[in-house]
């Protein structure tokens, strides 16, 4: 037998970001605990505590075991910044050739606005024993930096502290802001 070496394509998202949505997923799922504090939540996130298990470690793990496969790491920022972009070099990757009608045409189903009207993408398929509908939506904001509109100052800093401590033997950037 012949076995092909897998292809990996890891997505991360700055995990300012990914503890903001994750929180109000929390708060929009019939399944997972509802949280009533960021405060508490950001606590949680940062040591792991919640559903699917640490972030920092989940990122660190993959990134540890990347040269045992054919492996493409990419952000969402990347994505959300210059999503034709990101489209040829993940084709790239897999070693398909797309021409430019379809790359359009991936770019256009694949923007934030249309996934998020998308039933398929947005959850409206599931049924509402998962989701409380009035209390937001799978696709919410899609947005890079939002963190800045719930993170205090203080959440920052612990963040930060925590963030360097755990993340200082990785090489990887992450955008926090499309401003930057």
């Amino acid at each position: 037998f012949y076995f092909k070496e897998p292809l990996v394509i890891y997505v991360a998202r700055n995990p300012k970001d990914v503890a903001v949505s994750f929180f109000h997923f929390h708060n929009f799922s019939n399944f997972l605990e509802n949280q009533e504090s960021f405060d508490d939540f950001l606590n949680k996130f940062l040591h792991g505590n919640v559903f699917g298990s640490s972030w920092f470690d989940h990122i660190k793990d993959w990134y540890s075991h990347k040269h045992e496969f054919d492996f493409l790491y990419i952000t969402y920022e990347e994505m959300i910044k210059d999503l034709r972009s990101s489209v040829l070099k993940i084709s790239h990757f897999l070693g398909k050739k797309l021409d430019d009608k379809t790359v359009d045409m991936i770019v256009e189903n694949g923007s934030f606005k249309n996934m998020k009207n998308n039933p398929v993408a947005n959850s409206e398929r599931f049924s509402s024993e998962y989701f409380e509908r009035s209390k937001g939506s799978f696709l919410r904001k899609g947005k890079v930096g939002d963190w800045k509109n719930i993170f205090t100052v203080a959440h920052n800093e612990k963040f930060d502290e925590f963030y360097w401590k755990k993340m200082k033997d990785v090489p990887l950037d992450f955008i926090w802001d499309l401003c930057e």
